[in-house]
């Protein structure tokens, strides 16, 4: 007998980075020397008080459950960091700790969203954004955007999209893949064509610590009353503290949003983890010196990065700004047959790379561009140096 599976879930596309993280780790485990820059996490450690705190909750047994939307503690603590480093007033019943901020993305738009509602999603996206659309029950309209413009939207591109059905724009700055970061002058036009048109924003600002040179973030929602009414801050603890195991993530919100959110979360995961909410109480609140120390090693990887795959022929890149990502512009090469593979895609150029140069990148068809792959530099230099040698030789082999 054939069982019917859901519709909804049938027309969810898997997540190409973690198919060729996958891929790479069999190869790995059949004794291939990989070098990935596939993986979208620091390759540096919990700093040492986090990992304490977490180690005290366990010991003196704070592992029940907590309350759904997150502990007291730490959502002061969120509320201290907002209006600490954006200039953001919250209290905390306008906060919810989820299990990542891909949870916090996922409640929102589950919250908000109705059957045949519009977000707006700029290419090259997180891979999750449009899923998590489709799941939720919205419709993902992509904007695709150019690497001249520094892979950035503006309001014409918003308005040619616009229709009576958008509910909302995802906005991510500092980006995954891009690294792009948008200037407060470039804010200030997307929130007033937002609260014009009612239409709320969903702030993804994840990689807000990661920013190189004297660019600067600057959250959407600080820039005045009502934007930030429309306005779903994200944020959490992977990036910024390298806890991408530990599953923190939070919004602010106005009330109303937050309870729904609270509400959707209470019937599906329920609260995060006990020991990682003490445990990032002491990550936003102590010692913060780790995140400059791990900003400026970020930034000689992106610099070096970025040279070295500008002087491979046929290749190139634009510097990016913030996050750790870099994308690599190969369509020089599109058409062309090198070693006997014949690039017509990112997943060609990809599945090469790990063929014949044993190298992980991500194809960009998965950020939904098919002119790039995406690299990250969360690993170390002696690795982008052996990983880009090896990319040069097979791409400079005919």
């Amino acid at each position: 007998m054939e069982i019917t599976l859901s519709k909804k879930g049938l027309n969810i596309e898997p997540s190409v980075t973690l198919e060729i993280t996958a891929k790479a780790k069999a190869m790995k485990d059949k004794g291939i020397d990989i070098i990935s820059f596939s993986v979208g996490e620091p390759d540096f450690n919990t700093p040492i008080n986090i990992q304490d705190e977490g180690i005290r909750a366990i010991r003196e047994g704070l592992t029940k459950y907590t309350p759904v939307s997150g502990i007291n503690e730490l959502k002061k603590a969120i509320c201290n960091k907002f209006k600490r480093d954006n200039g953001l007033e919250y209290d905390i019943e306008n906060i919810i700790v989820s299990n990542g901020g891909k949870h916090s993305i996922y409640n929102a738009l589950m919250a908000i969203l109705n059957p045949n509602d519009e977000v707006i999603i700029s290419a090259p996206y997180w891979v999750s954004y449009p899923e998590m659309v489709k799941i939720a029950g919205g419709k993902p309209v992509i904007i695709y955007t150019k690497e001249e413009n520094d892979f950035k939207f503006n309001v014409e591109d918003l308005e040619a999209v616009k229709t009576k059905n958008t509910k909302a724009v995802i906005l991510n700055s500092p980006s995954n893949p891009t690294g792009s970061i948008y200037t407060e002058k470039e804010l200030r036009k997307i929130a007033n064509w937002a609260v014009s048109n009612k239409i709320m924003v969903i702030s993804d600002e994840l990689y807000e610590k990661l920013i190189y040179g004297d660019y600067k973030h600057i959250s959407i929602a600080s820039l005045n009353e009502d934007i930030k009414k429309l306005t779903i801050v994200v944020n959490g603890m992977s990036k910024t503290y390298a806890m991408t195991g530990w599953r923190i993530g939070f919004a602010a919100a106005e009330k109303n949003i937050i309870k729904v959110m609270s509400n959707i979360q209470g019937h599906t995961t329920s609260n995060p983890t006990s020991i990682s909410q003490y445990a990032s109480v002491v990550g936003l609140e102590e010692d913060q010196t780790n995140i400059a120390e791990m900003k400026r090693e970020f930034n000689k990887r992106r610099l070096y990065m970025v040279d070295m795959i500008n002087s491979i022929e046929g290749l190139s890149c634009k510097e990016p700004k913030g996050a750790f990502y870099v994308m690599l512009n190969f369509s020089k090469l599109k058409g062309k047959t090198i070693q006997g593979y014949k690039i017509e895609s990112s997943l060609d150029f990809t599945n090469f790379l790990l063929e014949k140069a044993n190298v992980a990148v991500v194809p960009g068809i998965a950020f939904g561009d098919d002119n790039f792959v995406r690299l990250s530099y969360a690993t170390s230099i002696d690795n982008i140096n052996q990983g880009l040698k090896r990319i040069k030789k097979c791409v400079e082999t005919r």
